[in-house]
């Protein structure tokens, strides 16, 4: 079947605080990943987002005569060390910086962490360990770390694309301060077994990265601003009655009205493809929680089922596209 994700809906949602930068990027996260494919279904994804929780319920179903011995992934975002690094991780200084958990048949799971350091392809964890720098290129202890280190390693590692130089005047003449530049790359994972034609329930939460503006960026008549809102339309599916709404937001903030924001939320819905066969049943919720701010994202066939919830449903889901949504917030007034 065709993805479901070619349609809008403009709907209101809950409203974020105002965020202190100009721009912050959001990372994407998605759901589990199945390592063993072709005898584990997915027999039905319930998934609830707002821009404070990600909550996705499953029940699996070993379709075969045979247990089935395996494990199940949960891939975290890649973390990309930056000079100018804008990104919305929460607890940076946190291995597990979304809070992610999960639960099997309705008992805690503790799962494995496996990370790697990736620079232009190659594998650079052991030159961390060996110098007990931290894994985590956007922490504070990594920065404090790598201050440390000797000059001939951090000049060896320049060279090798670890680290760069993050040069400027605070006043007092130039200063120096080595500052990550590799990628992170997370994934949660633990081993289970499913029965011979059994189900099995896995419920896993975390927080979401959000990202956004102090602005509405598509609103308006210069480039840039068209620019954005072609991107929008494909990427959120704004439809006309949206982008008029915005754009009377806009205009309103610029005469003394209340300002809005835009906050993003990105979720890799095609891991739901990795398992046997279409999701059999398919359910998302979004939550709004504040009739003040405006949501759009691609769908079909969305409902309200309550005063501050959206929701739809699929059967023999089979998913082509991830999902993104846009939320227009009120900013939060001193």
């Amino acid at each position: 079947m065709r993805g479901i994700w070619g349609y809008a809906a403009a709907l209101t949602m809950l409203a974020t605080p105002a965020l202190a930068n100009d721009t912050m990027a959001e990372l994407k996260t998605g759901g589990l990943v199945y390592v063993r494919t072709g005898d584990v279904s997915m027999a039905d994804e319930k998934l609830f987002i707002s821009p404070t929780e990600v909550r996705v319920d499953y029940v699996f179903e070993n379709t075969t005569n045979k247990d089935v011995d395996s494990i199940i992934a949960f891939p975290m975002p890649d973390i990309q060390g930056d000079i100018d690094s804008m990104v919305a991780v929460g607890d940076v200084d946190s291995d597990n910086f979304l809070d992610f958990t999960v639960t099997q048949d309705g008992k805690p799971v503790t799962p494995s962490l496996q990370q790697t350091v990736v620079v232009a392809g190659i594998d650079m964890t052991a030159e961390l360990k060996a110098h007990n720098i931290p894994l985590l290129p956007l922490s504070q202890a990594t920065f404090d770390a790598l201050a440390k280190l000797p000059p001939d390693v951090l000049e060896d590692w320049t060279a090798r694309g670890l680290v760069a130089d993050d040069e400027y005047d605070d006043g007092n003449g130039m200063q120096h301060h080595p500052t990550p530049v590799w990628t992170l790359r997370s994934t949660y994972w633990w081993r289970t077994t499913f029965p011979a034609g059994a189900k099995v329930a896995v419920q896993h939460h975390y927080k979401p990265s959000v990202g956004g503006t102090v602005a509405i960026t598509f609103a308006g008549d210069d480039d840039y601003e068209k620019q954005q809102l072609k991107t929008y339309q494909s990427k959120y599916c704004t439809d006309d009655a949206f982008v008029k709404t915005a754009d009377k937001l806009a205009k309103a903030a610029e005469s003394g009205g209340p300002t809005y924001t835009e906050s993003w939320i990105s979720y890799i819905l095609t891991t739901g493809a990795n398992w046997a066969g279409p999701i059999k049943h398919f359910q998302l919720t979004v939550d709004k929680g504040s009739p003040d701010s405006y949501v759009s994202f691609c769908g079909t066939g969305v409902k309200r089922i309550g005063p501050t919830t959206f929701q739809m449903t699929a059967d023999d889901f089979s998913p082509e596209h991830d999902l993104d949504i846009l939320i227009l917030n009120a900013a939060q007034q001193n």
